[in-house]
C-alpha cells in the first residue's frame, strides 16, 4: 500500500538516461496501464538559416560551446537535447540535428542550422531556404522517409 504521506514523484526527479528523450520529459500523462505516454511535438514548415564562423566556439544558450561543424541547430521552444529531422524542400535531403541553442532571432525562420548541418542538407551558401522540421521520439535516430507529395 502506498504511503499516504509520500509525495508523488515527478518526471523532473527522474534521472536522465539514454532511453529517456527530451520529448519524454514533456509528458506527465499516463495511459490506462499506468505507463507514461510521450507527448508528440508538432512538425513545422518554414525557412531555415545557418550560422557558423562568427559563432564558432562561443557558448550556446544551453551552455555548451558551439561547433559549427557539428549537427546541431537553434530552435525557439524545443527543449535542449531534442533530436529533430530537418528536411530541405529544395534538395529533398534530411539530416538529424540536436537542439543546443535558442533562435533563430528573425521572425520569419523556424530553425537556425549549424554550418555542418547546412552543408549536409545542400543549403550552404543558398541563404534562407524552406525546410520541414520533425521532432524525433525516443529510440528514433533517423529522418522518416520522405513523404510523397
Amino acid at each position: 500500500m502506498p504511503d499516504p504521506g509520500a509525495t508523488p514523484s515527478s518526471d523532473a526527479e527522474k534521472p536522465l538516461s539514454p532511453q529517456r528523450s527530451a520529448i519524454d520529459l514533456l509528458s506527465s500523462d499516463e495511459d490506462e496501464e499506468g505507463e507514461e505516454e510521450a507527448e508528440v511535438l508538432p512538425s513545422e514548415t518554414g525557412l531555415a538559416s545557418w550560422y557558423g564562423p562568427g559563432f564558432h566556439k562561443r557558448r550556446t544558450a544551453s551552455g555548451e560551446r558551439f561547433d559549427m561543424h557539428a549537427m546541431t541547430a537553434a530552435h525557439r521552444t524545443l527543449p535542449f537535447g531534442t533530436m529533430v529531422c530537418v528536411r530541405s524542400q529544395i534538395t529533398g535531403r534530411g539530416v538529424v540535428v540536436r537542439i543546443n541553442d535558442r533562435g533563430p532571432h528573425a521572425a520569419n525562420r523556424v530553425v537556425d542550422l549549424s554550418r555542418g548541418a547546412a552543408i549536409a542538407l545542400g543549403l550552404h551558401g543558398l541563404g534562407l531556404k524552406p525546410v520541414d522540421v520533425f521532432p524525433l521520439g525516443a529510440g528514433e535516430d533517423a529522418c522518416p522517409p520522405k513523404r510523397p507529395d
